[in-house]
């Protein structure tokens, strides 16, 4: 039998956290290549809504999909502190770069094993395995997410593949 504990030791580490909404979540520094400000994104026909369209980054061409849709959330307007985070995930035996755009950055953390636990039960209808676990900072709490799952869209992915 495997320990529970053993997840929540390998997830300690640094951090990029950010803001959606209300809601304060963290992706691991290792993922992320660069954080922008918002560009002009050109729309691509027939994707999800959540699939804001391509940024022309340097020459590369990267798909951007608005993190807050992706969840559910309500769209909201950009401001002077949206920003578009690059991330590099594996996908299709390849690593990608994608942008995903977040109501604002926060900092850099280093989160401590004992400070994480492992997601609550929510029942078995729901699907959370794109979350890594839960950081408990300064009485509150950020949502460390799992990047490649979140982002496991077959829409931006094929979008990325075909550039």
């Amino acid at each position: 039998m495997s320990n529970p504990n053993e997840k929540v030791d390998v997830l300690a580490g640094k951090y990029l956290t950010f803001a959606l909404a209300k809601e304060e979540y963290g992706i691991r520094i290792m993922k992320i290549k660069e954080i922008i400000g918002m560009m002009p994104i050109t729309c691509v026909p027939q994707t999800h809504a959540h699939v804001k369209g391509v940024i022309n980054l340097r020459g590369k061409v990267i798909p951007v999909i608005d993190l807050r849709l992706r969840f559910g959330m309500e769209a909201a307007a950009y401001t002077e502190r949206t920003c578009i985070i690059v991330v590099e995930i594996s996908a299709s035996s390849r690593t990608i770069q994608v942008g995903i755009v977040v109501d604002a950055v926060s900092e850099v953390l280093n989160v401590r094993e004992e400070d994480i636990q492992s997601p609550p039960e929510f029942g078995s209808n729901l699907k959370i395995d794109y979350i890594l676990g839960m950081a408990k900072i300064g009485g509150g709490v950020k949502i460390l997410l799992e990047i490649d799952r979140v982002l496991s869209d077959e829409n931006a992915v094929s979008i990325q593949l075909a550039a």
